[in-house]
């Protein structure tokens, strides 16, 4: 990592695994499930999930939006055997998803952002979520109104990786690519998709999941000032 004259002036993020973490989605179901007075294992839900997401497309949400989790939670229900107004069922599924889905911030999250904002960082958020998703998950971690740009599936009905997603961010902030960095934990969607639009990008791997030694990858948030990231660029 080279450090270089550039000033980086923004910092965006993926939500989902970057800045929030969320229960996992068959546990979210047998609660919702069971609310409901339907009762089914967790090792079925977690097969009848499984081999749901095997057969679907999720560019879809570009064009179906909120309608694609409607869809899939019907496909979900059927290989659950649950028969019985199943359209509505789906639908309170989709409706109230976040009522049963804990949501926090990773502790460092908790820790940097209120830190970047201070120092004067343009921030944003990048999510393949949709707004409705969006509107729910940030009030629970009270950053409704804390980021200068959040760009979701519906804005631009385009996913990262497309590159338009973030230029879109960009020239909304009126900054340029060489002036923002980029931080997501999926190498395809967030690193390259990032990359693709000219941004420095940094793979979060908390976990430390990946062993691509020619990615730039910080473990922690905090990475950022301990590295001097904000300073350089790889």
């Amino acid at each position: 990592m080279k450090c270089s004259r550039r000033q980086i002036k923004a910092v965006l993020f993926d939500l989902g695994g970057t800045l929030v973490k969320t229960a996992e989605i068959p546990h979210v179901m047998k609660r919702i499930l069971e609310h409901r007075g339907i009762n089914r294992s967790l090792n079925e839900i977690f097969s009848a999930w499984k081999e749901v997401e095997r057969g679907l497309n999720f560019r879809d949400l570009t064009t179906l939006l909120d309608e694609f989790w409607i869809q899939w939670n019907m496909h979900i229900l059927s290989k659950l055997q649950i028969n019985s107004n199943t359209r509505a069922l789906a639908e309170f599924i989709a409706t109230h998803w976040w009522d049963y889905c804990g949501v926090t911030l990773y502790p460092d999250a908790e820790k940097m952002l209120p830190l970047l904002k201070a120092r004067g960082f343009k921030l944003g958020v990048i999510t393949n979520g949709l707004r409705s998703d969006v509107n729910e998950i940030l009030p629970k971690v009270n950053l409704q109104t804390f980021f200068d740009i959040v760009v979701v599936i519906d804005t631009l009905r385009k996913m990262k990786p497309d590159a338009e997603v973030f230029v879109y961010a960009l020239e909304s902030l009126q900054i340029g690519a060489s002036n923002t960095i980029f931080i997501g934990d999926e190498v395809d969607a967030d690193y390259q998709g990032a990359q693709g639009a000219g941004l420095t990008a940094y793979l979060i791997d908390r976990e430390e999941r990946v062993h691509d030694e020619s990615l730039n990858k910080i473990s922690s948030l905090e990475d950022l000032f301990k590295l001097k990231i904000l300073n350089c660029v790889g």
